[in-house]
């Protein structure tokens, strides 16, 4: 399934721009336009689902597959400490509604986050 009017499915779709650093088959992996550290990366599948709990629900094997891709994406960039943040909701930051876990490392990060 794809949302004709959301960004990432047209990002997935390759109808916009975005820097790609990695692929798979079920997700696609490129730089946040507003970095919040030195690797700031968006992890999406390449299904439309709203948020993590919908995707987690609809599919938990590419719900893995996000955090693997997370995973080679910090380390393929010399990474071994890094962040995973999936937002739901718009009270909480969401503002893109296709699933998405943002990979952040390369700065100190306190907890809790915010």
């Amino acid at each position: 399934m794809t949302d004709p009017d959301c960004l990432f499915c047209k990002i997935v779709a390759g109808d916009v721009p975005a820097e790609v650093v990695h692929t798979t088959e079920r997700t696609l992996a490129f730089r946040d336009i507003n970095p919040q550290a030195p690797l700031h990366v968006l992890v999406v599948p390449r299904h439309h689902e709203p948020n993590a709990a919908a995707s987690a629900e609809a599919d938990a094997a590419v719900f893995a597959e996000i955090a693997t891709a997370a995973r080679s994406v910090a380390t393929g960039a010399g990474y071994d400490d890094y962040r995973l943040v999936f937002n739901t909701g718009a009270g909480v930051g969401q503002t893109v509604f296709h699933t998405h876990c943002h990979v952040l490392a390369g700065r100190p990060m306190g907890w809790p986050p915010g």
